[in-house]
């Protein structure tokens, strides 16, 4: 939901390093929990991740292979397709979705639905640093500027809005495909990307206050 931007910790993987290694030590570990699996699995995704991003900022996208991101994060290109099934799902995919939706799911009962996502992203994007945002600007600004990218966009913003029409459900006891339902989904959707664009084209911006913002406005929805 990056801006909305990995199950488990807030911090899987903190962005910084060269990632080389670090996918490598969740492979041989089949004995442990569950729970420290899947937090391995989801630091192995954040370091292919940010490897992968690295590698677009020097070489720039079309020219970088899945062959060159798998070897520099040390793991085999079947490996790498089990994380990210396509090229474009290294930018587009985003591990903090799952995590706005359950803060936002945690936010008081009475909230409207814009007002809980609004609460539920500050208390994720509080926690993030500075390679963290890096990596989402990056993200935002290739998934905006490769056509190839942008094509895909649209898919993941109809799974982003599947995702809020599913809290708005809830908040507003409203059916799932309500025609209002769908309508404020897609209006918060909206206002995302709205502010995330101007982001992305006024580089002297922050994402959150702009974001904040749109959803303040949108708060009122529905009433």
């Amino acid at each position: 939901m990056s801006p909305m931007p990995a199950k488990g910790d807030i911090r899987a993987g903190d962005g910084t390093g060269s990632g080389v290694g670090r996918a490598r030590e969740v492979l041989a570990d089949e004995r442990a929990g569950p729970g420290l699996r899947e937090r391995k699995k989801a630091r192995t995704r954040a370091a292919i991740q940010h490897e992968a991003l690295r590698l677009f900022r020097e070489r720039g996208y079309e020219a970088t292979t899945i062959e060159q991101i798998a070897n520099a994060v040390e793991v085999s290109p079947s490996t790498l397709f089990r994380y990210f099934p396509t090229k474009e799902d290294l930018v587009l995919t985003d591990e903090y979705d799952p995590l706005i939706v359950e803060a936002a799911r945690a936010q008081p009962s009475h909230l409207r639905p814009a007002e809980a996502l609004r609460r539920a992203l500050g208390a994720v994007f509080s926690q993030l640093g500075d390679q963290q945002w890096a990596d989402i600007r990056q993200r935002a600004e290739l998934a905006f500027a490769v056509p190839e990218l942008r094509a895909s966009l649209l898919d993941q913003l109809a799974q982003v809005a599947s995702q809020v029409a599913g809290l708005v459900a809830e908040r507003t006891s409203r059916p799932r495909d309500d025609f209002a339902t769908q309508v404020e989904a897609w209006a918060i959707v909206g206002v995302m990307i709205g502010a995330e664009l101007f982001w992305v084209e006024h580089p002297g911006t922050d994402l959150f206050p702009l974001v904040d913002l749109a959803l303040r406005d949108l708060g009122g929805i529905g009433r």
